[in-house]
């Protein structure tokens, strides 16, 4: 197995300068939620059945993730919380979809990652 560490200390001071300005310009700590967030299966799995509906009733969400209405919506909770998810009442029903394009880019793209990999990571 090759070695994961360099041999010697060599810093491009230049490309970490470099980095480090972008980082404090762009860097959110609150932005590392979103994959918390999205790190749990179940999460995962209702974003990503909205991006193949554009909106899921509660009803909907629970019957595909095999629960119950209570944890359906206590997921969608998650998800709207963080910006990632919207509500919108019809009727008596609860509608989410993806809040924005983004969102449904970002989820497609780790499907497509993953069964680029092969699924075994």
């Amino acid at each position: 197995m090759p070695k994961e560490t360099c041999d010697v200390t060599c810093i491009h001071q230049d490309t970490v300068d470099n980095v480090q300005s972008k980082i404090d310009q762009h860097f959110q700590p609150n932005a590392s939620e979103i994959f918390k967030v999205l790190a749990d299966q179940t999460r995962l799995k209702i974003a990503f059945a909205l991006t193949i509906e554009d909106e899921l009733c509660v009803c909907d969400v629970a019957n595909i993730i095999g629960g119950s209405s209570a944890t359906a919506s206590h997921h969608l909770r998650h998800l709207r919380k963080l910006g990632l998810a919207e509500q919108q009442k019809k009727g008596k029903l609860v509608y989410y979809s993806l809040a924005d394009p983004t969102v449904k880019q970002m989820v497609t793209m780790a499907f497509q990652l993953n069964e680029g990999r092969g699924a075994h990571v």
